[in-house]
């Protein structure tokens, strides 16, 4: 789909896949005596596609998954200290008892090592094990982690399969599904990557009971952006179920997390290596990305994230996109779930303002913004002055 930059994007919601309501409504299972809500859904990209699966407790049925669909028979289990620590020995012992090899391979937390030495690395520890191309991948952890796995999966042999089990809300609900891979360089975040589609994605919601309350809230960022810039009756449904939501009450739970697998999925079907409509996903992360370069990645992507779509909102506002009161929904709701919506006083502008250059979505010296005309419609354009960048980047540029 070729980039209209004068017209906003529409996504076309499949009936088939029902409102956010139906949701509630989860399919429940019995397993091992217990009340499980799983539910699939799929990514169609023909010989490519791929199932989602969403549950709670599904994490002990994965080896068997694994098996039964026969992407390999050895994998390594990619995954950082922390997460590793929580689940690394659980998840080997779950793929070897199905009947497969599991090897656990840990690297140091952080988006500090989201870099191209961290993949030589790892590539050198699956060379050394005598990893080949009949074997896989686990990508076990957030979104680092499986961006790390998927590129590192994309590039040793020249591609091997690789699995998602994410294990924050972000990966989740985002950057687990649709195959974007890669590394961050001094220069901005993640410019250095392929689009490489994972084999399957396992999502336990029970493993958010262990996640950091500040990575939760920061994952909500990701799905407050679906609501915003693709469906408005998700962005209010929202607002009515925070509390069962926040409480990780599984009726909301799962049904959120499917539905921005949905939205997610959707999108990828059409515009799977970002030739026009996927570029709706990237609202809030332009200005977004470079708050959190500037912080030297010290501010989490959520909240980069939560701060960027409160700056592309005001920004649509002064040059008239969208009414002052898109600003006011958007504002009202990242704050109902603990999220900054505002710029640090203290990062230098003029840093900001050279990582906005230095952004992938940047193209021929044209920095091209997501910017909400209502809640649920996005525009795409590059017309935006430099006055009114500037402005906005500035603390304090609109009132909300």
């Amino acid at each position: 789909m070729p980039l209209d930059a004068a017209s906003p994007f529409l996504l076309r919601i499949d009936a088939r896949r029902g409102r956010i309501e139906d949701r509630a409504r989860a399919m429940r299972t019995a397993t091992n005596g217990e009340e499980t809500m799983e539910q699939t859904i799929q990514v169609g990209l023909g010989e490519r596609s791929y199932p989602i699966t969403i549950g709670t407790g599904i994490f002990q049925r994965i080896g068997a998954a694994l098996q039964a669909a026969g992407h390999a028979k050895r994998y390594a289990i990619i995954s950082d200290d922390r997460v590793a620590s929580l689940y690394g020995r659980q998840l080997q012992e779950i793929v070897q008892q199905a009947g497969l090899t599991g090897e656990l391979i840990v690297f140091p937390q952080g988006e500090a090592s989201k870099r191209l030495a961290t993949i030589e690395q790892l590539a050198s520890r699956l060379a050394a094990g005598g990893f080949d191309r009949k074997d896989g991948l686990i990508a076990l952890g957030g979104g680092v982690t499986g961006d790390m796995t998927g590129f590192l999966a994309a590039i040793y042999m020249r591609g091997i399969p690789f699995v998602q089990i994410p294990t924050t809300l972000l990966a989740q609900v985002d950057s687990s599904v649709g195959g974007k891979t890669g590394v961050d360089l001094a220069q901005g975040k993640n410019l250095v990557g392929a689009f490489y589609q994972p084999r399957a994605v396992f999502i336990d919601t029970e493993v958010l009971r262990t996640l950091p309350e500040e990575e939760f809230f920061g994952g909500m960022a990701e799905v407050i952006k679906y609501g915003a810039a693709i469906d408005a009756e998700f962005f209010a449904w929202l607002d009515q179920q925070r509390e069962a939501i926040v409480s990780l009450d599984p009726a909301a739970i799962v049904p959120m997390i499917r539905r921005c697998c949905e939205l997610k999925a959707m999108v990828v079907e059409q515009d799977e290596r970002e030739g026009g409509l996927r570029r709706i996903l990237n609202f809030g992360h332009t200005i977004g990305h470079a708050v959190e370069a500037a912080s030297g990645y010290r501010l989490i992507h959520g909240y980069a994230v939560a701060i960027g779509m409160r700056a592309v909102a005001e920004l649509a506002a002064r040059i008239g996109v969208a009414d002052p009161s898109v600003v006011a929904q958007i504002t009202r709701l990242l704050r109902a779930y603990h999220l900054p919506t505002e710029i640090p006083a203290d990062q230098d502008r003029a840093a900001l303002r050279a990582y906005l250059s230095t952004d992938k979505k940047t193209v021929g010296g044209r920095i091209f913004f997501v910017l909400p005309e209502r809640i649920g419609t996005v525009r795409i354009t590059d017309q935006v002055g430099e006055a009114d960048i500037a402005a906005v980047l500035s603390a304090g540029s609109l009132p909300g």
